[in-house]
Parts: C-alpha cells; sequence; structure tokens
C-alpha cells in the first residue's frame, strides 16, 4: 500500500512542480495569476513534506508526524489563500487592507501549536498515519473549524458568482470548484472519522484537485482571461435590461434598471414581469401591451420593439423583447430599456431650431420684400402723382376755353391730346404696379404656405427681373441673362421660392462688388443630362477658403455686422427639401464667385 501511496504522490508532486515553473514562469501577472501561484506553491509544499515523509521517514528513522509539521503549512494557510482566491476572482483585482490580516492569526497560531505539540500536546495527544488511530489535542478543532469556515466562505462565493456570472467563466469557475471542494470533504470526511483513512488521502485527494485545475487552466484559459464580474459589467451598461425565466418570472436585471424605474433588488428579482408592471403603476406600459410584445417576440422568435414614452419617469425608450433560445429551445425573454430621452429631446431642440431659423428667414425676406415694394412702387406712384396734376392743369385750362370764342376746334383736339398722353403713362404705370403687387404677391404667399405647381423659365426671369429691377439700379449693376435652353421650357415646384434663393443670390452677388459702380452679374440657364443648371456669377472679391469649408453648414457671413449668413443657409435647405435639388460653388478670391442652383427636371 505504501508503494502505492509514494508513487500517486509522486506523480502529484512531479505535475505539481511542472505546473509551478509554468506559472511562475509567466509574466507580467494579474492578481488572479499571483494568488493562483499561492494556491500552487501551498500545494508543493504539501506533496514535497508527504512524499519526503514516504521516502526518508522508515530509511532515516525521522518520526512521520516531523514532516507532518512542515506539509500543515498547507493545511493552515490554504484555507485563507482559497478566500484570496474568490475575493480576486469575483472583483477582479482587490487593494490588501490592514483588516486581511487577522486572517492569519489563527493559521499561524496553529503551526505555532503544531511545532511545540512536544510540550504541550494542544495539537496532537497521540500521531498516527492513520487517522482513525489519531487522537487529537483541543486545539486540533479550533484549528478545524476555522479551516472549514475559511474554505466554505471562499467556496460559497466562487459557487455564486459562477451561477451569477454564467456563460464564459463558469466552466472555468465550476471546474476549480470542483478541484477545491473534492479534497476539502474527502479531507473533513477523513479528519472527523466519518470514513477510513490515512494521511496521505490529502496529497491524493489535492492530486485530483490539481487536475480539474489543469483543465481550468489549459483547456478553458482560466488565467488567460481578466475574470471581470458580469454582473459589474452590465451594471456599467446605460440600457436598464431584465431577463425573465419561462414563466416570464424576472431572474436578472442591472443595476442601471433599478436606478432609472425606482425598485429595489428584493422587489424585482423572483417577480412575475406582469405584477411589477401593477407595481410601476405605468399607464402607457399596461399589462395588455406587454403581454402582446411578449407573446409576439415567443412566437417569431424575433425581436420586437416598441418607442414608449414612460410619463411616471419622464423618459422615452425604445423597448426591445426577443425571445433567449438554446438549440431551437425557448430558455426565457430579454427585455431591453434603451434610454432614447436625449435623442428625443435633440430632435426637439432642432425641429424648434429650424423652425426659429424658418421664422429668422421670413422675418428676413419679408423686410427685403416692403424694401423692395417701397423701391419699386414709388417711383411709379410719382409719375402718376405727376400725371394726375398735369391732368388737373389740363382740366382746368379745358372749363376755361369752353366759352372762350378765340379757343379754336384744334386748341381742343390739342388739350385733348395731351390729357389721352397723360393717360397713357398713368396705364403703364399702374400696369407696372400691377406686375410689382402680383410678384410681391407670390412671395408674401411663399413665406406662410407652400404651393406646388409648374412655371416657365420666362415667369421665372420675369419675377426676378421685377424684384431685382430696383437693387441693381440703385448699385448701378447689370443682370446679363444668358438663356442657353428653351425659355418655355416647365419646370415643378414653388415659384416663390426659387425666386427667393435667386434673389439673395443675386444680392449676394451685388454686395461682392462693395459698391463698385458699373459692373456685371451673368445668369445662365442651362440643361443636361435632364438637369437644369441656374448659375449667377460675379466677379467680386470672392470667398476665403475659411469661409468656403464652413459655406452651407453652418450660417457664416463675409459681410460682418451687416450679415447673418442665414440667406444661402436657408437657400441650400430650400433647395434641397423642396426641389430635391443641390448648389454647388466655385470661388477664388479676388476673382468671384459663381453659384450653381441644380434642379432635376
Amino acid at each position: 500500500m505504501t508503494t502505492f501511496y509514494t508513487i500517486i504522490i509522486s506523480i502529484s508532486f512531479i505535475i505539481t512542480t511542472i505546473f509551478l515553473i509554468s506559472i511562475l514562469r509567466k509574466k507580467p501577472k494579474n492578481q488572479l495569476q499571483q494568488i493562483f501561484s499561492v494556491d500552487i506553491i501551498l500545494l508543493f509544499v504539501l506533496s514535497f513534506f508527504v512524499l519526503c515523509q514516504l521516502l526518508f521517514s522508515e530509511r532515516l528513522n525521522i518520526p512521520p508526524v516531523y514532516f507532518d509539521y512542515f506539509a500543515y503549512i498547507c493545511a493552515c494557510f490554504f484555507p485563507i489563500s482559497i478566500i484570496f482566491t474568490s475575493l480576486i476572482f469575483v472583483n477582479t483585482k482587490i487593494k490588501f487592507k490592514k483588516s486581511y490580516l487577522l486572517l492569519f492569526v489563527i493559521p499561524i497560531l496553529s503551526l505555532l501549536v503544531l511545532w511545540t505539540n512536544d510540550l504541550h500536546h494542544l495539537f496532537y495527544v497521540e500521531y498516527s498515519i492513520n487517522l482513525k488511530e489519531t487522537v487529537f489535542g483541543p486545539y486540533f478543532n479550533v484549528h478545524s473549524i476555522y479551516s472549514y469556515v475559511c474554505l466554505a466562505i471562499g467556496l460559497f462565493y466562487l459557487l455564486y458568482y459562477t451561477i451569477k456570472n454564467s456563460g464564459f467563466f463558469s466552466r472555468q469557475s465550476i471546474l476549480i470548484i470542483l478541484g477545491t471542494v473534492i479534497p476539502v470533504i474527502i479531507n473533513a470526511l477523513a479528519t472527523f472519522g466519518v470514513i477510513t483513512s490515512t494521511i496521505y488521502i490529502t496529497p491524493i485527494t489535492f492530486f485530483i484537485g490539481i487536475s480539474f485545475y489543469y483543465l481550468a487552466i489549459f483547456k478553458f484559459q482560466f488565467l488567460k482571461v481578466s475574470p471581470i464580474a458580469l454582473q459589474r459589467v452590465v451594471d456599467q451598461i446605460s440600457d436598464s435590461y431584465l431577463v425573465l425565466n419561462e414563466s416570464l418570472t424576472i431572474i436578472d436585471f442591472n443595476l442601471t434598471f433599478l436606478n432609472t424605474f425606482g425598485f429595489s433588488p428584493t422587489v424585482v428579482r423572483n417577480c412575475p414581469i406582469y405584477e411589477l408592471l401593477d407595481k410601476a403603476n405605468e399607464p402607457s406600459l399596461n399589462k395588455d401591451t406587454m403581454q402582446d410584445l411578449i407573446n409576439k417576440a415567443l412566437n417569431s422568435k424575433e425581436t420586437v420593439r416598441l418607442e414608449k414614452e414612460l410619463k411616471n419617469i419622464h423618459k422615452y425608450f425604445n423597448i426591445e423583447i426577443s425571445s433567449i433560445t438554446h438549440k431551437g429551445n425557448i430558455l426565457g425573454v430579454l427585455i431591453l430599456f434603451k434610454d432614447i430621452t436625449q435623442h428625443i429631446l435633440d430632435l426637439q431642440t432642432i425641429h424648434n431650431n429650424q423652425d426659429l431659423l424658418m421664422e429668422k428667414e421670413r422675418l428676413a425676406s419679408l423686410g427685403q420684400l416692403i424694401g423692395g415694394i417701397a423701391h419699386n412702387l414709388k417711383t411709379p406712384i410719382m409719375s402718376i402723382a405727376g400725371a394726375a396734376e398735369g391732368l388737373s392743369d389740363l382740366v382746368k385750362e379745358y372749363d376755361a376755353s369752353i366759352e372762350d370764342a378765340e379757343v379754336t376746334a384744334k386748341d381742343h383736339h390739342d388739350i385733348a391730346k395731351d390729357m389721352k398722353e397723360w393717360v397713357e403713362k398713368v396705364k403703364t404705370h399702374t400696369s407696372y404696379m400691377s406686375d410689382v403687387i402680383t410678384a410681391v404677391k407670390g412671395q408674401a404667399v411663399a413665406l406662410s404656405e407652400e404651393q406646388a405647381n409648374s412655371f416657365t423659365l420666362d415667369e421665372l426671369v420675369k419675377r426676378v427681373n421685377i424684384l431685382m429691377k430696383h437693387e441693381l439700379k440703385n448699385a448701378l449693376i447689370e443682370l446679363n441673362i444668358h438663356m442657353d435652353t428653351d425659355s418655355t421650357l416647365s419646370l415643378n415646384g414653388n415659384i416663390n421660392s426659387l425666386v427667393q434663393v435667386i434673389n439673395n443670390m443675386i444680392s449676394n452677388a451685388i454686395q461682392a462688388y462693395n459698391g463698385e459702380p458699373n459692373q456685371m452679374i451673368d445668369m445662365y440657364f442651362h440643361v443636361e443630362n435632364n438637369m437644369l443648371t441656374i448659375a449667377i456669377e460675379d466677379h467680386g472679391m470672392g470667398m476665403s477658403e475659411e469661409v468656403q469649408h464652413k459655406l452651407f453648414k453652418e450660417m457664416i457671413t463675409t459681410k460682418g455686422k451687416n450679415g447673418t449668413g442665414l440667406g444661402l443657409f436657408m437657400s441650400y435647405s430650400n433647395i434641397r427639401g423642396h426641389f430635391n435639388g443641390n448648389i454647388t460653388f466655385e470661388s477664388e478670391k479676388g476673382k468671384g464667385t459663381v453659384f450653381n442652383i441644380i434642379l432635376p427636371l
């Protein structure tokens, strides 16, 4: 029997030695690898001295208990090592506290009592290789109870977090637990006389444990991963989640869910989902709605999505419900609550800002429109007023000539001719005013509502000419129209919006000359590949690269305090949104700029 024990323990010692060398050679080591090295060193010490006892006790006539004195270094400190192993496994990394030193008091005292046993026999009254023949001293019970309590605590943590974390770490953890539980239980049964055994049962059972450790380390790469507890990972996720079992009872959740909905863990864990909904008292997420969604997810095996505002907590969520399956079997349900509150608020802010920009543009256009009305109507009104004054003089002259014998028929005809000329002038001016009012009316309507009609290029050019005539005249700048296509070409869309965009670009072109008179602006109409290009070109100051880079991306202006950059920004949005077109540009500092309005036909 001794030979059998010698062979088994020798194998255990050799494997432990190889194991220890391979671990110690790994650099650098994380905390788990470090504490695991300590575990292996303790097992190495145990195997070494038990093997020495088998090989040299009888040959050298040394009492076997003296070998046990050193083997007990492992027995005393291994339970503490297991506690630290479990703490590091659970927390990934720990800081050594001074309070941890208290854990070493009993192990150190046990060794001192053991090494001085010949003086007091508190540890062994009578020592024997056969455990049933051993008579233990009173202190042995203190040592045993403390050791097994420490082992139980360490194993509890390992087992608890293996189940809690599940998934990737579970196989390694289960192997580590088996590798620790088997020797502990067998040794406990042997120590307390439940089974008949020798002291050699300890290294043999630990050899079995080493085999499990071997599988955990080399097959499942236990030490090549950083065992961050899964619960700590999911608690950092910004989205809330619930995991339901087949009975739709909540079996898992994260801290985000508790904080978001204001529940305590005891309320949520093992609570049926519909019961929790009743406790939440959320009208927008009632039992019937959730039941339909969960059933749909279970039946279709696809993720079901729903966007909801939960009014009680003033948040918006994308709720995603999907079934958890394995090899075709439904194991449970996963419910994700993706918080999109900030996204919704940002969209509302963008929408409000767009409305504000549109309103500013309307006001700016209205101001430009009113100025245009004043300038365009001032001249014809003054001309009509002059015609009215002239007609009044002719009426007085005609009235005075009725009873004047010296007035001949020819004189009456001359007076009538003059009156007719004034009337024709009035007609001309009123016709022009009518055109202005028609154009202005269309622009005013464009500021308040959308109109999608068809119009020709002729109509477009006529309105542009009418509305920009006065501004061009005052600046002493000539607008040249180059029509490289049929002027009767029809376009679909809001003519008033397009006129507003073109007028804004012509105004920018006028200002590009910085008040320099006798200049020209060219407007080209060209069709190619079923696309109409309207190009407005000036030969003014051009734009810097910085302005070109930001153009259309934000409201930027080269006019200083006299501009807001709103016109081009809104023009680009207008053409993109209302005409499905585009605006491009080319500019060179000091040489001019050309804007291209590209519209699909």
